[in-house]
């Protein structure tokens, strides 16, 4: 899948990017929301001697940006960006708990694909996470997992007295070039 080499990812190179969905009986009113994290990198090790490849990330929570709002009954103003933008550094707890991090802790591969397992650290809480990463053949991989945030202690957004929520579980997905 990935030639033996140590890689080293993120931004400005690599794209992470969140979405959120809307469900409740006012999520006409709200927006699926893509969010991308702006500051983020890491690493992902292949060694030549067969052993088990490690992946590494880094984010930084301070660094969301609303990229784009589907739906809802008016577009996205810079005001309703900068409102959201405020609305996830309280819910992600970011001035407290301003990175998120990765560890792999298993790497399956399967031809071009690779299931990877490791801990995940949110807003303070580790949990285990599944990351599938796919090869592109582009000498880019795509990484996506499903965050399923009340497992972390973080409590999906609510607006108009919980008629429009945020769904508990975000995809994530990042688009990686690799550059030895």
């Amino acid at each position: 899948m990935i030639p033996p080499g140590e890689y080293r990812i993120g931004s400005p190179y690599g794209r992470l990017v969140l979405r959120t969905f809307r469900e409740g009986v006012a999520s006409k009113v709200g927006h699926d929301l893509v969010i991308e994290v702006t500051r983020w990198r890491g690493m992902i090790a292949v060694p030549a001697d067969g052993s088990m490849p490690r992946v590494a990330v880094e984010a930084d929570m301070g660094s969301l940006e609303v990229r784009e709002g589907v739906g809802g009954v008016k577009p996205l103003s810079d005001g309703d960006r900068d409102e959201i933008k405020k609305t996830m550094a309280e819910t992600l707890r970011t001035a407290e708990h301003p990175r998120a991090i990765f560890q792999s802790t298993s790497i399956a591969v399967n031809g071009g694909a690779a299931m990877v397992e490791g801990s995940f650290t949110l807003a303070g809480a580790s949990q285990p996470l599944r990351l599938m990463v796919q090869a592109n053949g582009d000498n880019t991989v795509t990484v996506s997992a499903d965050v399923q945030q009340t497992r972390w202690g973080v409590k999906p957004y609510k607006g108009f007295m919980g008629a429009l929520k945020v769904r508990d579980n975000v995809e994530l997905e990042a688009i990686v070039p690799l550059a030895g």
